[in-house]
């Protein structure tokens, strides 16, 4: 598949569980998506809401085009995200209960050369759920070097 990862937020699936992914479009100018193309977007600390029925992200920095002059546009604006009326309803349902929230997770270019945003709603770990995953994953690596070492 022709999927060109731009950016991720590595960040988000430290500090939250995923329960549910979803692919949205975005709504962007021309000199937005020249950027995006170039690599130069940072989605730590951004996050998604629903807002009357359309879901817009927040605090996603697209750095302004070089060469966009006068029709660069404020690289921390509100961008809205295109999803399907039933994905919508969804996310709004289980943004109503308590600890779920819309993070993006990364951002990548299909083979169209749309720009594509992963989002996922996420309940945030507490620091044992944090100590957890870390002891798990050293682990793992423990095994793996083990595991390597005998096969020689």
């Amino acid at each position: 598949m022709g999927r060109k990862l731009v950016a991720s937020n590595k960040k988000a699936r430290h500090d939250y569980f995923i329960d549910e992914t979803f692919e949205a479009g975005l709504v962007l100018t021309g000199t937005e998506i020249k950027s995006i193309r170039k690599g130069r977007v940072n989605l730590k600390e951004s996050y998604a809401k629903v807002d009357h029925g359309e879901v817009f992200v927040y605090s996603m920095n697209i750095s302004p085009y070089e060469q966009g002059n006068i029709y660069n546009v404020d690289p921390m604006r509100e961008r809205k995200l295109l999803l399907n009326r039933r994905e919508i309803a969804k996310i709004e349902r289980a943004l109503s209960q308590d600890g779920y929230t819309l993070i993006p997770l990364g951002m990548y270019l299909n083979e169209k050369g749309y720009a594509k945003l992963d989002i996922g709603l996420a309940r945030g770990k507490k620091l044992y759920d944090k100590r957890h995953d870390i002891a798990k994953r050293d682990a793992d690596r423990k095994i793996d070097r083990v595991m390597k070492s005998r096969n020689r």
